[in-house]
């Protein structure tokens, strides 16, 4: 049975997960990339892009669970894109290149209707209204393999407070953002029935797997 998970998740010691100022130049903010620092050095990382070396241990454990086993993925449209509003055209296909790291299907969540997306590697975009619709299409296509979470900030959020996330992986990275998006802004954990299961530091970031408790 497919489990709904958020992985590898970044987040600042002052609670942000995305820093301000998104665009096509900063994909993750103003000094949005200094929260995946540890991940941009992992072995996982450097494999998926070419690279020979990167370090291995926990933080690449984490790394390597993150993209494997996963049978679909969910987006919200800020991580597929800077583009808002209707689609002009169907010039904008990621920030991926040519071929996603995905390797799955993966639902877009928008409100602006797009034909489905076919890209090297096996991973093709489908665009789709509503977190409950996109959810049910992920699982569908999961063929039993986890469904990801892939963000941004504010579709997490949307699955958290729906309480249809079962494990969210938090690496909390030792950067100050001073503002931007707040992962857990206006969202009481304990309420919606999770608990921490495990933690674990290493010189580079600390993880936190929360799971959803089964009452």
């Amino acid at each position: 049975m497919s489990k709904v998970v958020v992985h590898n998740v970044a987040v600042s010691i002052d609670g942000y997960s995305a820093g301000l100022d998104q665009d096509i130049n900063n994909p993750l903010g103003v000094n949005g990339p200094d929260l995946m620092a540890a991940f941009f050095e992992t072995k996982t990382f450097h494999k998926q892009h070419g690279l020979e070396g990167g370090e291995e241990g926990i933080d690449d454990d984490f790394a390597a669970k993150s993209m494997s086993g996963k049978g679909a993925w969910i987006l919200g449209r800020n991580m597929f894109g800077p583009i808002r509003g209707p689609w002009p055209n169907d010039d904008w296909k990621g920030w991926w290149g040519d071929e996603p790291p995905y390797h799955t299907p993966v639902f877009v969540l928008t409100h602006h209707r797009r034909s489905p997306l076919v890209m090297a590697g096996g991973t093709t975009f489908h665009f789709v209204t509503g977190i409950h619709a996109a959810l049910k299409n992920a699982v569908d296509a999961a063929g039993g393999r986890d469904v990801r979470l892939g963000g941004g900030v504010t579709t997490i959020r949307q699955y958290l407070h729906a309480r249809l996330v079962d494990e969210m992986h938090v690496a909390v990275a030792p950067a100050l953002l001073g503002s931007g998006e707040q992962l857990f802004a206006a969202t009481n954990l304990l309420e919606l029935g999770y608990e921490c299961r495990e933690h674990v530091t290493t010189a580079n970031v600390s993880h936190f797997v929360v799971t959803k408790t089964a009452s």
